[in-house]
């Protein structure tokens, strides 16, 4: 079979204008659900567009949110930025379920056999809403403590630990959010996912700057108005990917009996959740102490951070778009037999992100306080936002690689191997190196900068010669 012989014959006398025009609304409208055959090009390009997309709609969350807290004052922003912290304890828990349930179905659609893969999927919704729920309890009893815990200056507790307690105890939609598209994911229909994310940003826009500043009949609840209205978008999302999953079906249609738990599923994606969940919890807990370390110097700095952070995400979402894009690809092809068209796509969507991602940080390393001054005036926090947009920058063409060659491992079911690799880079470097740098050598918030930029660039390199090892290739999931 010739792999770069494209599904579909362009039409005659068709530009090449219109040829990408045609490629780029057949991604967005979805109308391809098969990645095993044709050009890998065109594949990743039908996939990435609209997992591009949605990452890019995940990340607007951020930076709506952001826009309008830093309207009411650092303590608020520090607030965002703090319980944005201990939530990716959450994130990191929806993301490996997430990752599982993309693994597990794509492996079932490259073997052609969707009912298994909606099976997959209703279990995936049946362990969401169990950890949801363990996760609320804590999350409503203790979040002033778990604020006042994190913060320096009190002053942010006293102002925000609504705004916590409401995030921890309504965080199912955040995980269904990630789980429900990573079943799509998985199925194929990117478009679906980004779609959802759509619907989601759009209610979150509309309804920040009403709940926060007030208006008509609403009350201003300041930085408590953004939890709500994230909330509500997030759900509005969640509803719209249930419906296309129970009702349309386009690629898999999930039934409510599905969601009785079935063990021997369970299990299974259990294991690979642990793995994928154990990376973005090592990865999540690092980030809390480097924030937390911050938090030792000024309400300022952190604010500043956490400012430079919602950007930078806005950048790192969409290139998750293409390593999600990567992970797919592996899934299905190593289900159909094919393991060499499986290693090829990963190098391919890599490279593509490495232009993408270098793009990014020359805008940034140019126009860095240009972009923290939308956010905030509060020259401190400037100061701060630039530094660490332009530090983390430097090493953005590393992180693009280590993006997309970690995430399709994962999409290969081998979720134990990336989890080695963020044990090693972010909690024997990046962690013992921010403490001794920032607080030791007396370089401060500089040495939380530059020891992400030396963790996430040598972990690169690492996943690099492990991934061309090819073990991944023999996983079973």
């Amino acid at each position: 079979m010739n792999e770069q012989q494209p599904t579909a014959s362009p039409a005659r006398g068709e530009t090449r204008f219109q040829r990408i025009r045609r490629v780029v609304l057949q991604a967005i409208n979805g109308e391809e659900d098969n990645f095993t055959t044709g050009s890998i090009d065109r594949a990743i390009v039908l996939l990435s567009i609209p997992m591009i997309l949605e990452m890019a709609m995940e990340s607007l969350f951020a930076i709506v949110d952001i826009f309008f807290v830093a309207k009411i004052g650092s303590e608020a922003v520090a607030t965002v930025g703090l319980t944005e912290a201990v939530l990716m304890l959450v994130y990191s828990l929806a993301i490996g379920l997430s990752a599982a349930a993309t693994a597990m179905v794509s492996r079932r659609i490259g073997e052609g056999d969707r009912d298994a893969a909606a099976k997959a999927g209703g279990q995936v919704i049946f362990i969401a809403f169990v950890l949801s729920a363990l996760i609320a309890i804590p999350g409503y009893l203790y979040a002033e403590e778990i604020l006042s815990f994190m913060a320096h200056d009190q002053s942010v507790s006293s102002v925000g630990h609504q705004f916590t307690r409401l995030l921890l105890t309504c965080n199912l939609p955040i995980f269904l959010l990630w789980v429900l598209n990573g079943i799509f994911r998985g199925a194929g229909d990117a478009a679906t996912a980004m779609r959802a994310l759509w619907i989601a940003n759009i209610v979150n826009i509309v309804l920040c700057p009403i709940f926060i500043f007030g208006f008509g009949p609403i009350p201003a609840m300041g930085v408590l108005g953004s939890g709500i209205a994230t909330t509500i978008g997030r759900s509005t999302g969640v509803v719209y990917q249930l419906w296309n999953l129970f009702e349309v079906g386009k690629i898999i249609k999930l039934r409510w009996e599905m969601l009785r738990p079935n063990l021997k599923i369970i299990g299974t994606l259990l294991r690979v959740a642990s793995g994928s969940t154990g990376q973005f919890l090592i990865a999540s807990a690092s980030w809390i102490f480097m924030i937390y370390i911050l938090g030792q110097i000024n309400k300022e700095v952190v604010a500043g951070y956490t400012i430079a952070i919602r950007i930078i995400i806005f950048t790192i979402m969409p290139a998750w778009g293409m390593a999600n894009a990567a992970a797919t690809l592996v899934g299905q092809n190593l289900g159909a037999g094919q393991p060499d068209r499986a290693e090829k796509s990963v190098w391919r969507a890599g490279f593509f992100n490495m232009i993408f991602m270098g793009v990014v940080a020359v805008l940034y390393l140019t126009f860095a306080p240009y972009l923290i001054q939308i956010f905030t005036a509060e020259p401190e926090a400037i100061q701060a936002g630039t530094m660490a947009l332009r530090v983390m920058a430097g090493g953005y063409i590393f992180f693009g690689w280590a993006m997309v060659l970690t995430q399709a491992i994962n999409g290969a079911g081998d979720t134990v191997t990336p989890t080695v690799l963020n044990f090693i880079f972010f909690w024997l470097i990046e962690t013992p190196l921010a403490w001794l740098l920032a607080l030791h050598w007396d370089w401060g918030q500089a040495g939380v900068y530059w020891s992400i930029f030396t963790a996430e660039s040598l972990m690169a390199v690492a996943a690099i010669w492990v991934f061309r090892r090819g073990k991944w290739k023999t996983a079973q999931v």
